[in-house]
């Protein structure tokens, strides 16, 4: 919400009050300055240079003599002689051999910095002396764009005409233009009345005048009733309030220079002298307005009388909006109607059908209420987001209406020479009770830590318009109808609070003793977990923890064998929509579409997510006692696309897709770095989601941690995933963190003496695992088999059928002596002793 710093001085002085100052200090109570435009004043886009950019007035217009269309301006600036001034202005045009005027008017003088009014954008140039058609000049009188203050450049700017001549013109229309960014449904801070009455509490300086008292200026009277127009709420929860008021004889024309230059600079285009005013007072006091030409009101079948209806709207119903769209309505709109049809949407936008042109004659002014959450979900559904919806969004005070009806007629009787009814149409069906809070001022010394006088409390409460009653050592405290915020005891002391300075407050340093640090080893070993997978090359993904169940029934493309889940699911009773209706109890879901995104983009893809999954459990170690649901870690990891990134060297092998070793060999790696690699077991899985043979099941003692390997084809499919390998896991990463931790080694002293290696080469039966093979050798051999790395695998005649060698490299070292040749056959005598005993395994060759 941009506001100008001269239109806030019309209510309260604050030009006085340095700009940076100010804004730092509306900032520190909630009302933040987003951004500031500065206007003529050092620091513009276009500084007016006071000593060359004036004010002045043109006296008189000849004709050029040599030119037809060019006119020689006399100009008095408040120099000693008047200039004259060669201008093509088409309004001085008409002037032409007059003089005895007092037309004011922006003056520039040679050497001035301004804007090119004909060219395209926005190009600076310095006034020269010059010639123009054998006239000398060496000032102008300038158009809009050529001060910078709109692309208008069709003609000169004229001031008012109480405008001093010869004065600076950066004081009579430079400005600070502040924008407001006000965060929450705080609808008494959307206008200038209001910013001027917090920064009023804030200096404690009085309102300069009451844009709010014309009801009396105009001697108005409210009535249920009254000729001109038969009104009727329908739907009072929709519509608490509605006032009409007539408008007669209006003359519609622009808005003057001073209206105009304020509604631009607060972001709105100026249009025809009535809307301008219905903007003018929606920006002024925060109330939006509307007028409808009053001509095309049309009245009930079977009435002469002109009829506003506001009423739901049915089920398909149509109106063109101003926007010229059409809109298509449901039964939870509200609209405002005559009797053929509909008007305008009520808090939204006018009918085109209804809308003030040239032509208008009389005007019938709408200031209305409208329920805020009505006027939000209209506002979403119909896409169609403005200025009157963002306030009544906000919520605006129903008491506002009435007021704001006459400050805008009386706007109407001084710009636009209108005749205002004397008798108001006001209907209030939802007129609500006046808000009381009992308060103790003593409250804000316990709640902010500071002493703040009663006397201060009691001056800020009411520059804010509180009504304060001290009732001994209770205050009966009167809260505005517009601060619909206010209702607890609490919510005053914020306001004591914010106004008195959060920057007055002393700077206090904690009484007690810091509770010492301790660790938290779970987020430090999920730190530590996630540092090792992006060393691994994989990035790490966050996706939603609610999914839609058909994700869970894509992982299980056979019917007849359904994945058997930790526990029931858990659905949400309002989900915002279908695919967001149910907590995930897996990770895979949320790595398969992040995949299918992108995918589209990418060769290759390597992720990983860290989250929990979610299922209801009766287990009391495992579910929260209060909801009845366990929440554990879980670990995926998802690989697919590229082996490598393309190269033109490598031919044929740079096109190679990943497969289940890639995946593997980042398990592996992983497993090692948290010295599991001797303590897991691996097996062949049987998992729906995987792809039959591809698949394998990782164990810690009797505990499974997960599965790994590559997706079902239809998985993949069902996911609309490209046809290549697609690498998935899922494990249990509380249980991979435990046994983390109950494997970790501390070696206290590397051992100095030099390893001896050697081969061995088994042959067990084709179904014992090579894992298996190892564990054993290590048992066997411990402590001083320090690594058993499998080389080779070899199946054939030479083994005999159902067999297979296996070939390991072992590393034997001793921690207080090399070993000698004794040592290291006595030690392979027992590895191959404990070998063939636990797997009935053979020395190749033996």
């Amino acid at each position: 919400m941009k506001i100008p710093l001269s239109w806030l001085n019309d209510y309260v002085k604050v030009t006085d009050l340095p700009i940076e100052a100010l804004r730092q200090r509306l900032d520190l109570v909630g009302l933040e300055v987003g951004g500031l435009e500065v206007i003529g004043y050092p620091g513009a886009r276009l500084p007016w240079d006071p000593d060359k950019i004036l004010t002045a007035e043109v006296v008189s217009v000849q004709p050029h003599p040599n030119a037809d269309r060019l006119v020689l301006a006399e100009v008095n600036y408040g120099g000693a002689e008047n200039e004259i001034v060669v201008t093509g202005a088409p309004s001085l045009y008409a002037y032409r051999g007059e003089s005895g005027l007092h037309l004011k008017v922006a003056f520039a003088w040679e050497g001035a910095e301004l804007y090119d009014g004909h060219v395209e954008g926005w190009v600076k140039s310095r006034l020269k002396k010059s010639r123009i058609r054998g006239e000398p000049s060496r000032a102008m009188v300038c158009s809009e764009k050529e001060l910078g203050l709109s692309e208008a450049a069709e003609d000169i700017i004229y001031l008012p005409d109480s405008t001093p001549v010869g004065v600076p013109l950066v004081e009579v229309l430079g400005d600070y233009v502040l924008d407001f960014d006000i965060k929450g449904p705080f609808g008494h801070l959307q206008s200038v009345y209001g910013i001027a009455r917090e920064i009023g509490a804030l200096y404690d300086r009085p309102l300069r005048q009451n844009p709010l008292g014309a009801i009396e200026r105009l001697n108005l009277k409210a009535a249920a009733e009254a000729e001109f127009v038969d009104l009727e709420i329908a739907d009072p929860d929709l519509c608490p309030r509605y006032t009409a008021t007539m408008v007669r004889d209006v003359e519609v024309k622009p808005s003057p220079l001073w209206m105009q230059l304020r509604l631009q600079r607060a972001g709105m285009r100026p249009i025809t002298n009535v809307v301008d005013i219905t903007n003018y007072v929606m920006w002024e006091l925060g109330q939006p307005l509307h007028a409808f030409d009053y001509g095309i009101v049309s009245p009930r079948p079977g009435s002469s009388q002109p009829a506003i209806i506001v009423r739901r709207a049915a089920p398909g119903e149509k109106m063109t909006t101003l926007d010229e769209e059409k809109r298509v309505f449901d039964n939870d709109m509200l609209l405002i109607t005559d009797g053929e049809g509909p008007v305008g949407i009520g808090g939204v936008m006018g009918g085109l059908d209804s809308e003030v042109d040239d032509e208008t004659r009389h005007v019938l002014l709408e200031a209305a209420n409208f329920a805020f959450l009505n006027i939000r979900r209209t506002s979403q559904q119909l896409k169609l987001h403005t200025e009157a919806s963002s306030r009544f969004g906000k919520r605006v005070d129903p008491e506002l209406a009435l007021p704001a009806a006459a400050r805008a007629a009386e706007l109407l009787q001084e710009l636009a020479n209108a005749a205002i009814d004397p008798v108001v149409i006001d209907h209030y069906p939802g007129k609500p009770e006046t808000h009381t809070i009992d308060y103790d001022p003593q409250l804000a010394d316990r709640i902010l830590g500071i002493e703040i006088p009663h006397d201060e409390q009691t001056r800020i409460l009411r520059a804010l318009e509180f009504g304060v009653e001290p009732e001994g050592a209770t205050w009966r405290i009167t809260v505005p109808s517009y601060r619909l915020d206010a209702r607890l005891p609490i919510d005053l002391v914020e306001e004591v609070a914010r106004v008195y300075g959060y920057e007055r407050f002393p700077g206090t340093v904690i009484d007690e003793e810091l509770p010492p640090l301790r660790r938290n080893r779970p987020l430090e070993d999920e730190e530590h977990m996630r540092d090792l997978l992006v060393g691994l090359g994989l990035d790490e993904v966050i996706t939603y923890s609610l999914i839609s169940p058909e994700d869970e029934l894509r992982l299980a493309p056979d019917p007849e064998r359904p994945l058997a889940w930790p526990g029931d699911s858990v659905e949400l009773q309002n989900p915002l929509s279908p695919e967001r209706s149910r907590m995930r109890r897996t990770l895979l879901p949320g790595a398969l579409r992040t995949a299918w995104s992108n995918l589209r983009y990418l060769d290759r893809i390597a992720i990983f997510e860290i989250g929990r999954i979610h299922f209801a459990s009766g287990e009391p170690d495992l579910a929260r006692a209060e909801t009845g649901v366990a929440e554990p870690r879980h670990l995926s990891m998802l690989v697919t696309g590229m082996r490598r990134p393309l190269w033109w060297e490598k031919g044929e092998a740079g096109l190679e897709q990943m497969d289940y070793l890639d995946l593997k060999g980042i398990v592996d790696t992983l497993l090692e770095s948290l010295d599991l690699e001797d303590n897991v077991t691996w097996e062949r899985g049987h998992h729906p989601t995987f792809h039959p043979g591809r698949c394998a099941v990782v164990s810690y003692g009797d505990q499974e941690l997960g599965a790994l390997g590559e997706l079902h084809p239809l998985v993949r499919e069902a996911f609309g995933l490209p046809d290549q390998p697609v690498l998935v896991l899922e494990w249990d990463l509380e249980l991979l963190l435990d046994a983390a931790a109950a494997s970790a080694k501390y070696i206290g002293t590397l051992s100095p003496y030099a390893p001896v290696h050697e081969d061995l080469a088994l042959v067990v039966d084709e179904k014992t695992p090579a894992v298996t093979v190892r564990r054993s050798l290590l048992e066997a051999g411990s402590p001083l088999v320090q690594a058993v790395t499998l080389f080779d695998v070899y199946r054939g005649e030479q083994v005999g059928e159902g067999k297979k060698s296996l070939a390991f490299a072992l590393s034997y070292q001793a921690p207080d002596r090399s070993l000698s040749e004794r040592d290291v056959s006595k030690l392979r005598a027992r590895l191959i002793k404990a070998v063939e005993q636990e797997l009935g395994a053979k020395l190749r060759g033996a």
